[in-house]
């Protein structure tokens, strides 16, 4: 009778691995399958691709814009934050232009009337701009110093003013055209001289000049406006049409 008993038990232990090995090989089987699938698919993209080379261009394209988008997003508060008195226009805007730019890059004093003219034509414009101070390059940091200065004049509400000031005056900046500057623009040269030296100034800059390199700015004038990223010179009406499609892209949510 024991050995009766016992005999179901031997058959149940002796096809358990049999039981294992069935699903395994089920397991196994519809990896491979989906191997084959996976490689059908690869081959079928690569042809389509290898017939329709004009798509690459398009889809690297896209690819880079959702990118520039993810960063942007990801940084909008610091981006459109700017140091206190370095923006012109509406506070309450619905749209914000970020303006990068360097006192000694030709092409920021080719259109440094740009933001004025914008936010004038526009109320409901607010433009930030923020100092980049990267083109010294041994003699003289006068971006450095230019930009210092700009921080300093925005606490005496002179901001736009000296910028103004920098770029009207002929030929590249210096420091005898950065003392002229500050003198045009009204700027109590006192008070000014001793707001340069506070480290908060020279860590506002060193802030914008990381803030860059972590999203992507490689150069001056760059404009942010919305997820929009241009680098040069755009002039007044490439800005305004950029201003007006990131106003659409918001009306449109």
């Amino acid at each position: 009778m024991a050995a009766l008993l016992a005999l179901p038990l031997a058959l149940v232990v002796l096809t358990q691995p049999a039981v294992s090995t069935h699903a395994q090989t089920v397991k196994a089987g519809a990896k491979a399958g989906d191997d084959a699938e996976r490689a059908r698919m690869e081959a079928l993209i690569r042809d389509y691709l290898l017939a329709n080379p004009e798509i690459i261009p398009e889809a690297m394209s896209r690819l880079q814009e959702r990118e520039v988008t993810r960063t942007l997003d990801s940084n909008r508060a610091e981006i459109e934050t700017p140091f206190p008195g370095a923006e012109i226009g509406n506070p309450k805007g619905d749209v914000t232009v970020v303006e990068f730019f360097d006192f000694q890059c030709p092409y920021c004093k080719s259109s440094h009337n740009d933001a004025e003219m914008l936010a004038r034509n526009d109320g409901n414009v607010r433009y930030v701009f923020r100092d980049l101070p990267v083109l010294d390059r041994g003699g003289e940091p006068i971006s450095m110093r230019s930009a210092l200065a700009a921080l300093a004049a925005a606490r005496q509400g002179k901001y736009l003013a000296l910028r103004k000031a920098l770029f009207d005056l002929p030929g590249r900046p210096s420091q005898e055209r950065l003392v002229q500057a500050i003198r045009a623009a009204g700027l109590d040269e006192a008070r000014l001289a001793r707001d340069m030296e506070d480290p908060a100034l020279k860590q506002a800059l060193d802030a914008n000049i990381a803030l860059a390199q972590n999203i992507g700015v490689t150069g001056t004038p760059t404009f942010i406006i919305g997820n929009q990223l241009f680098a040069g010179g755009v002039g007044i009406e490439g800005l305004s049409q950029a201003v007006n499609i990131e106003r659409a892209r918001r009306n449109q949510r």
